[in-house]
């Protein structure tokens, strides 16, 4: 019965989660106004039938903004989310599989970059790269395919010495073979939970760097850039940070939950 209601209490937030996904991309066409177009004559109003969340300093629509801001930031995470998994997988199965000197130089590698908080490696690595959507692209793939390449060795190794492994390699199976046909589908469900226990924090880390002005830069409409362009008005206009606020909140925490009832669902420890 328990694993029953997990299972739809699962697809309701994965239907949930696509629902937001769909919608990001569509999103600029239910935006009321240009999210570029400034009017100075309409600074920091408070919201209205025109502009439901307000405007902002220069007189931008919060709301046309925000929405536009989800196709960038959801863009940015899944374009991230996809290099890393696929590049730590490799790195990770390459390690697992050969093992010896190889393994030990690509996990010193890992462990040196592990060594450092995420965020303050990201902080350094955009901050010597300059700022910019580009740099801030490359300074998040470089620390989190770690834990992805970890991830893999670890089940790699966990089942190469298998009896269907070495039949395989017995019957003349090449080492691609092998790995395609048999190592891939028994590691790629813990690593698909992992994927998507991420996303919330792949979307925290961007609008981290953004709001430190160090990611997406002005005046291209991003959630964490409005919260760093709302913060001087935090007394006097503050939807400028609710908003903004609200949205990166509610879409973590959808993604968080999905993450958590997915890897109930697959229950990677039994695999």
């Amino acid at each position: 019965m328990m694993k029953k209601i997990k299972r739809i209490f699962f697809l309701f937030m994965l239907c949930l989660a696509f629902s937001i996904i769909i919608f990001s991309f569509i999103a600029p066409k239910f935006a009321p106004n240009d999210p570029l177009v400034t009017d100075f004559q309409n600074v920091l109003r408070e919201p209205t039938d025109k502009y439901p969340f307000g405007t902002d300093q220069v007189g931008r629509c919060i709301y046309s903004r925000i929405l536009y801001g989800a196709k960038t930031t959801l863009s940015i995470t899944f374009l991230l989310l996809g290099l890393v998994f696929l590049f730590g997988l490799i790195i990770g199965t390459i390690a697992g599989m050969i093992g010896g000197k190889v393994d030990t130089a690509i996990m010193r590698i890992t462990d040196i970059i592990l060594s450092f908080p995420d965020m303050v490696l990201a902080i350094a690595v955009v901050g010597m790269l300059g700022p910019g959507l580009v740099n801030t692209v490359l300074a998040l793939s470089l620390i989190w395919w770690t834990k992805y390449a970890r991830l893999s060795r670890v089940l790699v190794m966990s089942i190469k010495n298998r009896e269907y492994i070495d039949a395989g390699r017995m019957a003349g199976g090449s080492p691609l073979k092998l790995i395609t046909r048999y190592i891939f589908p028994n590691i790629i469900s813990p690593l698909v939970v992992q994927l998507a226990i991420d996303i919330g924090s792949m979307m925290l880390a961007i609008a981290g760097l953004s709001f430190l002005g160090l990611g997406v830069q002005p005046p291209a409409p991003e959630w964490g850039n409005m919260l760093n362009e709302g913060r001087a008005y935090m007394q006097t206009a503050p939807w400028l940070l609710i908003y903004p606020g609200m949205a990166i909140f509610i879409v973590v925490c959808v993604f968080n939950v999905l993450g958590d009832t997915l890897r109930d669902v697959l229950d990677p420890k039994h695999i």
